[in-house]
């Protein structure tokens, strides 16, 4: 926000505000410490009690974090509730078939935005850098 200023008839046109606009967002987004954020899912599975060990540790490897686990009254199933980034959740339906030999199902929604791990990041810039030398679009 603009908060004090003068224009001239002769040097201030839009090329030149344009132009002071991206000078002064390239000097200060570096000592802002961006962070990449990433979509949060909260992800309910309905499991067999034999296969609740296994879709555990599944999740666990896709980066999630269980925050309940408890058995489902009137049968041998349990209800494992997680928080897992979307990004690591593509491929989990025929994982959790694999699992549970067609007996699990699951449901997510989204929950919240997390900034991403710091490796996680380090990845996504060296990847967008890659592609900027190739002349390709930003991914």
């Amino acid at each position: 926000v603009v908060v004090d200023g003068r224009s001239h008839a002769v040097d201030s046109n839009e090329i030149a505000f344009r132009t002071a606009a991206i000078q002064a967002f390239r000097l200060a987004y570096p000592s802002a410490a961006p962070r990449v954020l990433e979509p949060i899912m909260t992800v309910v599975a309905t499991v067999p009690i034999e296969f609740q060990g296994a879709v555990t540790g599944a999740l666990a490897r896709r980066r999630g974090v269980i925050t309940g686990s408890e058995a489902v009254l009137g049968g041998g199933s349990a209800e494992i509730e997680a928080e897992v980034p979307l990004a690591e959740m593509f491929g989990y339906a025929t994982e959790l078939r694999s699992l549970t030999q067609g007996k699990g199902e699951f449901g997510m929604e989204f929950l919240e935005r997390r900034p991403v791990p710091g490796n996680v990041q380090k990845e996504l810039a060296e990847k967008y850098a890659q592609n900027k030398l190739e002349g390709g679009a930003a991914a």
